[in-house]
């Protein structure tokens, strides 16, 4: 319990940077007010600092008193182009930017945990790597600080890996959860464009009319999922976006729609991606039209090694109890890029509700809303898993 102690003892000092990150959120993979924010955290701690070249990360390594493996610990640090209406005191003061998924967290406690694995370092046997990754909202920020040599920077390349996300509904203040196997979906999109032959709506004959065409394929997408895969290795197809036409009496020229596809296998993937192009282009060809059908893969299938999910579910229990660790039965369709750090090192991520207490996390904003609210007092657990989860692996033999 002396590291949960200790991570109280900072915890005004965590709540301080997280509340100076959230006041100045950025987006995508130029994040300079807050990488000087994680580096002036940082400083005075004995810690091997390095910032990325084509991004605003900062990769950071704490070498112990002893030889051993090396560990990898993730936090993510940019906000999303949300306007914030929370009304908190620490609110956003940048228009149109919010930390809506709580990015401003994962990155104060790890800050946190480098201080409290600082001052443990004579009992470390290895190398701690920690990960400040700008990006994670879409714009593929793990992959460059891959690309970057980060998973070379303690010389070894870790041999477990960890990450932490909160959630501000579903699960009651202070819960962690995570499950063996995929936790979190691939997030891919499909973006189609129906060709046809604009003209007067009230001769359809003498045109090419691509609407009935595009709704066909809206409806035959879903029909997909429900025929063509397997319900225990489920798919999702959400169209969120379709425009054409600007008049009732006018037959638009084309038509187009925007899908997101959600999948938990590279079968499923590899399946859809093959599988909704020739269909959509099928249907078109049986209205005499023609379709561009654009696949685009995004963040793989984030999947913890089974070994690596239950070492963190008995740190979760060695250090809060039992009754704070929960398993869970079935995968998030979210999507997360830590899945190309999982793809080549075994870890696992972990899910911690950061519902305020007086809300109910059944009824409470989710993720990416205008109004989620995390609670701080969840902080200084964060730094303290991520701390024990290191301190777990690295112990002296």
């Amino acid at each position: 319990m002396a590291i949960r102690d200790d991570a109280a003892a900072i915890a005004a000092d965590i709540a301080e940077l997280r509340h100076a990150i959230h006041r100045e959120p950025e987006i995508g993979l130029d994040l300079p007010k807050t990488q000087r924010k994680v580096l002036a955290a940082l400083d005075g701690l004995p810690l091997e600092i390095s910032t990325g070249r084509g991004l605003t990360s900062v990769t950071a390594v704490l070498r112990g008193a002893l030889p051993g493996p090396a560990v990898l610990l993730r936090a993510d640090m940019d906000a999303l182009p949300v306007t914030e209406a929370t009304g908190v005191p620490y609110a956003s003061q940048i228009d149109g930017a919010m930390h809506a998924c709580g990015h401003d967290l994962h990155t104060a406690m790890l800050a946190g945990a480098a201080r409290l694995l600082s001052a443990r370092q004579a009992e470390i046997a290895g190398s701690v790597i920690f990960m400040f990754q700008p990006g994670e909202e879409g714009e593929h920020g793990a992959r460059y600080m891959i690309e970057e040599g980060l998973l070379e920077a303690a010389g070894a390349r870790p041999a477990h890996a960890y990450g932490l996300h909160v959630i501000s509904h579903e699960l009651p203040n202070g819960v962690f959860t995570t499950r063996p196997g995929p936790l979190l979906a691939a997030t891919d999109s499909l973006d189609v464009t129906v060709l046809g032959r604009g003209g007067h709506a009230s001769v359809p004959y003498l045109n090419a009319d691509p609407v009935p065409a595009i709704c066909e394929m809206v409806t035959a997408l879903q029909t997909m999922v429900t025929r063509r895969f397997n319900v225990f290795d489920p798919v999702v197809i959400t169209v969120g976006s379709l425009h054409t036409g600007t008049a009732r009496n006018v037959i638009p020229d084309t038509a187009t729609f925007n899908a997101t596809v959600r999948s938990f296998s590279e079968e499923a993937r590899r399946r859809l991606e093959l599988e909704s192009v020739r269909l959509v282009r099928d249907i078109a060809n049986a209205h005499g039209l023609a379709a561009d059908a654009q696949y685009t893969r995004g963040y793989p299938v984030t999947v913890n090694d089974s070994a690596e999910a239950a070492f963190a579910a008995e740190a979760v229990s060695e250090l809060f109890g039992a009754a704070r660790k929960r398993t869970r039965a079935h995968p998030l369709t979210g999507g997360e890029d830590f899945s190309y750090v999982l793809e080549q090192v075994p870890g696992a991520f972990i899910i911690l509700g950061a519902c305020p207490p007086d809300a109910d996390p059944a009824t409470a904003p989710s993720n990416h809303s205008a109004v989620a609210v995390f609670d701080d007092c969840v902080l200084a657990d964060g730094a303290a898993l991520y701390a024990g989860l290191a301190l777990r692996r690295l112990a002296p033999d």
